[in-house]
C-alpha cells in the first residue's frame, strides 16, 4: 500500500428508479467499503465517491407508470438508497446525484472539451424510431421486440434481459412502442457520436499488458480473469469497436450544449460516469481539497467497484472518454464482482423473490447487530470470481458459527474471567517475556494472509483470516485453561500471562474487523475502553506487532462483559430464529403460488355443465371500434352503500383514469392494487353512484361465477394496445 498516492475509489452509481437489493450491496458497495476502510486504517489519503444516477428513459417510464414526475421518482429513491447505505455502514466520503447543477455543468464541459479536441465526436444524421401517436422519438428503453439472439419477445431496445445481449433498436424483430403499443416508424434525426473506434488498439494493449503511453500503468495480473476476458472479447470482436451515440431525443436529462440541439440530452451512459468527477468536485469543495489531485497526475490510484454488467463501460468506454479528454488518470483496477442470486434464483422484484436493503433493515429491526450480521453473510459468500447464492440457512450458519461461537465467544470469555479474577484490570505479565503476540501466539502467517487478501481484493479470504485470528485465541485459551490454574492458585503467573495475551489478541481483532463489521469493531473498542478505530490505526497495529511489546498495557481497565452476538439457534430465545423463519416462509408461499398457477390450468378449473352460448355474430369493424389497453390499478376503495362496486384509479401510462367496477364481492381493495389489467378505454363514460367511470375492466368468469383478471405478460407496461 503506497501512502504517497492519493486513492480515488468509486462504486457504480445506482439508478434512482428503484430500491436496491442485496445483490447490489454485495456487488459494488460492500466490497468498496471494505477496501476503503482498509486504506483509511493504513493511513492512506482516500476519497470514496458515489451518487445516484438520475437520468435516462427508465426513470421517465416509471414516472409515467406511477403518474408522477421524474423528479419525484429520483427524489424518493435517492433519499431511500442514501439512507440505507448509511445504515449499513457504507462509508462514502460523498454521495451525490447527477441531477445536481454542478454535475450538469461538469458533463456539459466534458462534452464541449471533446468537441474542441476535434476528431473525438462527430455529428451524424441517422434514422431513429418515432411514435406517431405520441409524436416523439423513442429512447431505446421505450422500444420492445423480439431478441435476434434468443427470440425473447420482450427484449428492450438496448438489451435483452433474458440472454444478456447488448442490442440496438434496429436489431429487434417486430418492434413496438412502449408508449402506444403501435409499431414505430423510422425518422431522421441528428446526434453526436463518440469515436470509440479510434481507441481500440491502445485499449487492447493497456488491458493486456498494463502499459499506457510507453510506461507501466498497472499490473494486469492483479485484474480478475473475468474482467480481462470480457474486455478482450469486445476488443477482439471481428467488427471491432464502433462509434457510440452520446445524445438522445428526450426531455429528461442534461441538455446538449450546442446550437440547434433543442430537445436533445446527453445519453445517460455518457453522463453517468462523469458523475464520479462531479461528485469528487463537490466533496473537494466541501472539504477544502483540490479535486484535481484525485483525478490527474501519476500520483493517483483510481479504482472502480462495479458488477460484471458494467465491466465494458468502466474498462473500455469510460477510459476512452478520459483519454480522449486528456489529463485524467485511468483506473489501475476494476475489481468487478459477479452476480449474487437469492435462494437459487435471480432476484425478482415483480415476483417478490429476494429482499431489498431497506426491507431487510425494517424486517430485522429487532435483530441484534443486524447491520454486521448482513455484511458478514454477504462477505463470506461474496461473488468475487463467480456467481454466488445468498441463502437464509447460510446466513444463520455464518452468524452462529463465525460471529457468535468463535469471535464473540472468545471475547466474552476473556472479559468474564478478567472481571472475575482481577476486577477488569489487565494483569501484569512476566517481565522476561518478549513480544507477547509474536512469541506466544502464532499469528504471523494469518496476519500476512489478511493483508495480502485485502490488497488483492479477495475479501472472502481476508474475512476467513480474521476468524482465523479469533480461532487462534480460542485455541490458546482452551490450551492454557486459566480457570483451572486460578482455582489452584489465584496468584498464578500463568493465568495472568494467558489473559493478558488474550487481550492483545482482542485489541488486534478490534482493529482488523473494522473494515468488515464496523459496528462490532466499535462495540469491542467500547468494551476495551478504547476510542473507535481511527485513520492509521491499522498501520500502527502492523508496526506494533514487529516493534512494540504490547497493544494494551498492564493495569488497563476494561468494561463489563456483554454478549456481542446472541445466537440465532438459542433454545431459550426463539425471537431471532423466528425472524429468519418468516423470511423462509415468504419464499415458500411464493413457490406454492407459482406451483398453483402452473397446476391450475384450464383442465382443472371446473367447467360449466353445458357450454355458455356464444353471443350473436359481429363484424370485424365492430370489434375494431373497441380500444382495449393494458393498464395498472394504482389505488382502490369501496364505494359507500354499494356492496358490489369498487372505485379504481387506473394508470394507462399516458394518463390516469377512474373506473367503477363491480368486483367488490370478489376482491378487497388491497388485493387489486398493483394488478395489471385490460381496460376497454373508449367506452363512453357513465356516472355510477355519483362517480364518473371512464372505462371497463375486462374479467374472466368461471362456472361458479368467480372472477379473474385478464392480464398481459409482466413485460407489457400500461397503455399498450390489444389486438
Amino acid at each position: 500500500m503506497d501512502k504517497t498516492k492519493k486513492y480515488l475509489v468509486t462504486s457504480a452509481l445506482p439508478y434512482a428508479n428503484g430500491a436496491l437489493h442485496l445483490g447490489h450491496l454485495a456487488g459494488a458497495y460492500l466490497p468498496a467499503d471494505i477496501y476503503v476502510r482498509y486504506l483509511r486504517g493504513m493511513g492512506c489519503d482516500v476519497a470514496f465517491i458515489c451518487g445516484s444516477d438520475e437520468h435516462g428513459a427508465a426513470i421517465t417510464i416509471r414516472a409515467k407508470k406511477e403518474g408522477i414526475t421524474p423528479q419525484e421518482i429520483i427524489d424518493k429513491y435517492h433519499a431511500l438508497n442514501k439512507q440505507t447505505f448509511e445504515q449499513l455502514g457504507i462509508s462514502f466520503d460523498h454521495y451525490d446525484r447527477t441531477s445536481a447543477p454542478l454535475h450538469h455543468e461538469t458533463a456539459q464541459a466534458f462534452f464541449k472539451k471533446l468537441i474542441e479536441k476535434g476528431g473525438e465526436l462527430e455529428e451524424r444524421l441517422s434514422e431513429q424510431y418515432f411514435d406517431e401517436a405520441f409524436q416523439q422519438f423513442l429512447a431505446d428503453r421505450y422500444i420492445m421486440g423480439e431478441c435476434p439472439n434468443c427470440a425473447n419477445p420482450e427484449a428492450y431496445g438496448d438489451q435483452c434481459e433474458k440472454c444478456g445481449a447488448t442490442l440496438s433498436p434496429m436489431e429487434l424483430k417486430n418492434p413496438k412502442s412502449m408508449l402506444s403499443g403501435a409499431t414505430p416508424v423510422l425518422r431522421e434525426t441528428s446526434h453526436w457520436y463518440f469515436r470509440l473506434d479510434k481507441h481500440g488498439d491502445w485499449l487492447r494493449d493497456w488491458i493486456k499488458t498494463g502499459v499506457l503511453d510507453g510506461q507501466q500503468h498497472h499490473d494486469p495480473s492483479m485484474w480478475k480473469n473475468h474482467v480481462i476476458g470480457q474486455c478482450l472479447s469486445w476488443l477482439n470482436d471481428g467488427e471491432g469497436l464502433q462509434p457510440r451515440s452520446i445524445t438522445r431525443d428526450l426531455d429528461w436529462g442534461i441538455p446538449v450544449p450546442m446550437p440547434g440541439a433543442e430537445g436533445k440530452v446527453l445519453y445517460v451512459w455518457f453522463d453517468a460516469p462523469i458523475g464520479y468527477i462531479s461528485s469528487t468536485k463537490q466533496w473537494a469543495a466541501d472539504n477544502g481539497k483540490n479535486w484535481e489531485d484525485y483525478w490527474k497526475g501519476d500520483n493517483v490510484e483510481l479504482i472502480h467497484f462495479i458488477g460484471k454488467d458494467n465491466i465494458v463501460f468502466h474498462c473500455i468506454v469510460f477510459p476512452a472518454m478520459l483519454k480522449a479528454h486528456g489529463d485524467y488518470a485511468l483506473p489501475i483496477n476494476v475489481p468487478a464482482n459477479q452476480f449474487l442470486n437469492f435462494e437459487g434464483r435471480k432476484f425478482s422484484k415483480s415476483k417478490g423473490w429476494g429482499i431489498e436493503q431497506h426491507e431487510y433493515l425494517e424486517e430485522f429491526a429487532n435483530f441484534p447487530n443486524k447491520e454486521d450480521a448482513l455484511r458478514w453473510a454477504l462477505i463470506r459468500n461474496m461473488p468475487e470470481n463467480k456467481d454466488a447464492d445468498f441463502k437464509w440457512d447460510e446466513f444463520v450458519d455464518f452468524y452462529d458459527k463465525d460471529l457468535a461461537d468463535n469471535l464473540g465467544n472468545f471475547i466474552n470469555r476473556v472479559l468474564v474471567l478478567t472481571n472475575n479474577y482481577y476486577g477488569g484490570k489487565l494483569p501484569e505479565p512476566r517481565h522476561d517475556a518478549g513480544n507477547i503476540l509474536i512469541d506466544v501466539v502464532a499469528l504471523n502467517g494469518v496476519l500476512t494472509d489478511y493483508k495480502e487478501a485485502i490488497e488483492s481484493f479477495n475479501f472472502r479470504n481476508a474475512a476467513q483470516s480474521l476468524i482465523g485470528i479469533s480461532s487462534v485465541g480460542n485455541l490458546y485459551l482452551q490450551e492454557q485453561k486459566p480457570w483451572f490454574w486460578w482455582k489452584e492458585n489465584p496468584e498464578s503467573q500463568d493465568v495472568k500471562n494467558c489473559l493478558f495475551n488474550c487481550f492483545q489478541i482482542i485489541t488486534l481483532i478490534s482493529v482488523l474487523c473494522e473494515p468488515f463489521i464496523p459496528y462490532t469493531s466499535a462495540r469491542i473498542r467500547r468494551l476495551l475502553n478504547l476510542d473507535d478505530v481511527q485513520s492509521g490505526d491499522l498501520d500502527k497495529i502492523f508496526f506494533s506487532l514487529n516493534n512494540v511489546r504490547f497493544l494494551l498495557s498492564p493495569g488497563h481497565q476494561v468494561g463489563q462483559p456483554e454478549i456481542l452476538f446472541a445466537k440465532i439457534h438459542d433454545r431459550n430465545d426463539k425471537s431471532r430464529l423466528e425472524i429468519i423463519e418468516r423470511q423462509k416462509a415468504k419464499l415458500k408461499i411464493i413457490m406454492a403460488n407459482e406451483a398453483t398457477s402452473v397446476v391450475e390450468q384450464p383442465p382443472i378449473i371446473p367447467q360449466p355443465s353445458s357450454p355458455i352460448p356464444l353471443k350473436e355474430e359481429i363484424q370485424y369493424d365492430d370489434f375494431a371500434k373497441m380500444d382495449i389497453r393494458t393498464a395498472t390499478i394504482t389505488a382502490a376503495e369501496r364505494i359507500p352503500k354499494a356492496d358490489k362496486l369498487l372505485k379504481l384509479n387506473v394508470d394507462l401510462g399516458f394518463e390516469q383514469r377512474t373506473v367503477v367496477s363491480g368486483i367488490a364481492e370478489h376482491f378487497t381493495p388491497e388485493e387489486v392494487v398493483g394488478q395489471r389489467v385490460l381496460l376497454l378505454a373508449n367506452l363512453a363514460p357513465r356516472k355510477l353512484r355519483g362517480v364518473d367511470s371512464q372505462g371497463m375492466i375486462l374479467m374472466a368468469e368461471n362456472a361458479e361465477g368467480k372472477l379473474s383478471f385478464v392480464q398481459a405478460g409482466e413485460a407489457f407496461g400500461p397503455g399498450l394496445g390489444v389486438k
